[in-house]
């Protein structure tokens, strides 16, 4: 049987969009609408949404966009963005995801790419290609009855700033202002287009297997007026037996600049009548939310999962653009099957910069490219990896060092599905 594997055409993306929903178990009764496709995909590089058809029907689907990604130290890459990946149930276990993934990779390579990103909906699927976790997620569902706040406050914070709830249109405006700065420190941020800010307040089309629901959107301002936090949440309709309020909120977006803005949002939300519970939505692992409370213990973590992984695509590039924390020297020999990464490398690190060159010296350190790239954004660590056989310490010492230099004092997170 021949399977056609390339990009596809303007005419084929509704039934791309098909395969996609098929592969996801969320299959349309129909194909998606011109509406749907042009506001989707209007703008999108074509040569980079693969598709595989058997007898013109679309069997498999790949795609990948251009995104920024917030380094360690705040310094933005371009990443490779790597979306809609799905093979259909009929056309597993024939190399279809291989083929599509190093084509990608390849031209993602030849553009100057710095690094690859994706969002893995399975976790044994994607190491074999390089990736590897780089942050991970939580959520907490908090009772706000054992909280221990004063159910007196207003949810006014008392510091001069102040809670406002607006409208889609002003988060629209002020959302992409308040994000732009956090992504300028906080590693582990991907860059958000005006499509995700369309898309988030319900005025980009919809397939028919997604509902909208209108949220309550709330901004925090600071002493000064300007906004330092957005909020973003839906609540249910649950009333007990006794006509009393059971009601959850859950978060859908949740940014602050400053903990001040972080503490008073929260605050706020288990403040508001009628809510019994908070579900945070992903939230890094190291969040302050529990320790905001008078009682942490009112959190309870539901959730604990990797979420964003990477795969460096160019290793002198992408480890002098983030900073570190000591100064000190390791020779990096990465393995990488694909050819696309590996070599050995000596890394010149300092808490301003880096230097980053081949190198024929010893190794200090040897470590597949699938490794180095859980590693790159700080939230693992090396003595960890070699514990568990998956890097090795040629030097003695070596891995202690290269802790000292990788890890940050506070984790990566990435609050963004793509």
């Amino acid at each position: 049987m021949s399977l056609d594997v390339r990009p596809v055409t303007v005419s084929e993306i509704a039934d791309w969009m098909k395969a996609v929903h098929t592969g996801f178990l969320t299959p349309l009764a129909e194909k998606p609408g011109e509406e749907v496709v042009a506001d989707r995909f209007g703008d999108s590089d074509l040569s980079r949404m693969q598709g595989v058809f058997d007898e013109g029907r679309c069997v498999a689907t790949f795609r990948s966009f251009a995104q920024q990604l917030t380094v360690v130290g705040g310094a933005t890459v371009t990443a490779d963005a790597v979306t809609g990946v799905t093979v259909s149930p009929t056309h597993r276990r024939r190399g279809l995801l291989s083929r599509m993934m190093a084509t990608d990779l390849a031209a993602a390579k030849e553009r100057g790419e710095v690094v690859a990103s994706l969002i893995a909906a399975e976790y044994p699927i994607y190491g074999r290609y390089g990736f590897g976790p780089a942050t991970w997620n939580v959520e907490w569902e908090i009772s706000v009855s054992r909280a221990g706040l004063d159910p007196r406050r207003t949810g006014q914070p008392a510091d001069g700033g102040r809670i406002e709830m607006v409208d889609g249109a002003d988060v629209r405006k002020t959302g992409p202002e308040v994000h732009t700065v956090l992504a300028a420190r906080q590693p582990g941020l991907v860059s958000r287009d005006d499509l995700w800010w369309r898309r988030s307040t319900g005025v980009a089309p919809r397939t028919e297997h997604e509902t909208w629901t209108e949220p309550f959107y709330v901004v925090h301002r600071a002493a000064n007026g300007e906004a330092d936090g957005l909020l973003v949440y839906g609540v249910d309709d649950k009333w007990g037996d006794s006509n009393q309020p059971l009601n959850t909120a859950s978060v859908r977006d949740m940014i602050a600049l400053n903990p001040a803005a972080e503490r008073a949002l929260w605050h706020y939300l288990c403040s508001v009548d009628w809510i019994t519970t908070v579900r945070s939505g992903s939230r890094a692992p190291d969040d302050l939310l529990p320790l905001l409370l008078p009682d942490p213990r009112a959190a309870r973590m539901v959730t604990h999962a990797d979420w964003l992984w990477l795969r460096l695509l160019d290793v002198p590039r992408a480890l002098e653009a983030r900073t570190y924390g000591v100064e000190a020297s390791l020779v990096l020999d990465v393995r990488d099957t694909a050819g696309l990464a590996g070599g050995r490398f000596l890394l010149d690190a300092s808490d301003s910069g880096a230097r980053c060159t081949p190198t024929t010296r010893s190794a200090d350190l040897a470590l597949d490219v699938a490794e180095l790239s859980t590693l790159y954004l700080g939230d693992e660590s090396v003595r960890r990896l070699v514990d568990l056989g998956r890097v090795e310490e040629l030097r003695p010492g070596a891995a202690t060092t290269a802790d000292a230099v990788f890890r940050t004092g506070r984790r990566p997170w990435c609050p963004d599905g793509f």
